[in-house]
């Protein structure tokens, strides 16, 4: 899955949101299920989810239904959801252990459930039996304690601000029959209740610029006669991902405050 279809961040927003009491169980299960389709969790098979942070890997698992798998986190002490958005050399979010730190990166997104002393991540794969069946089947893995070193909402939204304007002076400043942004019409709205409006607004922000670098990359601006704009798009990218991160975190600088 891309970070262009952000089901870990859809997860994490609605995720807090219920944690903050802001929303209930079943309506944050069915936003991620409106989102993209039935919601399943692998997880060691006839395994309590306390052993989850196995380091070694368990080669049999057995697929639970997401809805009851965050309900038992819960009553382990689930206190909250953290976003990782990495790409090749930049983990951003992630601290590890390199199993889950490779599964994360290579489906570009990963969601980390905090409980009391240990921490659950949650990879996305794409789960399609057949023609009629579509959606997500998230692999729990081991995540580390430690919290990844990511920026904060406003420092993030300052980054992204004058990464734009730079692209923007170069995606439009090469001559050709592509240049610019496609249309952004009908991106989706990027968190859920109980989030500062900054924190809204900016997801919102990222959660448009992350569908314009797809369309960018399907209509042939990172080819090699376009190596500026290829060079813009990957700063562009690096700074949505950073200020969509921070923005899915403002509920916990929210409660600091």
């Amino acid at each position: 899955m891309r970070t262009d279809s952000p089901i870990s961040a859809t997860l994490v927003a609605w995720g807090n949101a219920w944690l903050a009491g802001h929303t209930g169980l079943d309506e944050a299960v069915d936003r991620l299920e409106r989102a993209a389709g039935p919601q399943l969790v692998a997880v060691p098979a006839a395994v309590a989810a306390s052993t989850l942070l196995d380091p070694e890997p368990i080669a049999q698992l057995t697929d639970v239904p997401l809805r009851g798998f965050l309900a038992e986190l819960r009553g382990e002490g689930l206190a909250g959801f953290r976003l990782a958005l990495p790409a090749p050399g930049d983990p951003l979010g992630l601290t590890g252990p390199p199993a889950f730190t490779r599964e994360a990166v290579a489906a570009g997104q990963a969601a980390i459930a905090v409980l009391a002393g240990r921490r659950v991540g949650l990879v996305p794969t794409a789960d399609q039996r057949g023609s009629s069946y579509s959606g997500v089947r998230w692999v729990s893995m081991a995540a580390a304690s430690a919290d990844a070193d990511v920026p904060q909402l406003a420092e993030a939204e300052r980054a992204l601000t004058l990464t734009m304007r730079s692209a923007t002076e170069v995606l439009t400043g090469v001559h050709g029959p592509e240049q610019g942004f496609p249309s952004l019409d009908g991106a989706a709205e990027a968190l859920a209740p109980g989030y500062p409006g900054r924190a809204h607004r900016l997801g919102a922000l990222t959660a448009r610029l992350a569908l314009a670098l797809r369309l960018a990359e399907e209509r042939g601006l990172t080819s090699g006669q376009l190596a500026a704009r290829a060079e813009a798009l990957r700063e562009l990218d690096r700074a949505v991902r950073r200020a969509r991160v921070a923005a899915h975190h403002a509920i916990d600088e929210l409660r600091t405050h």
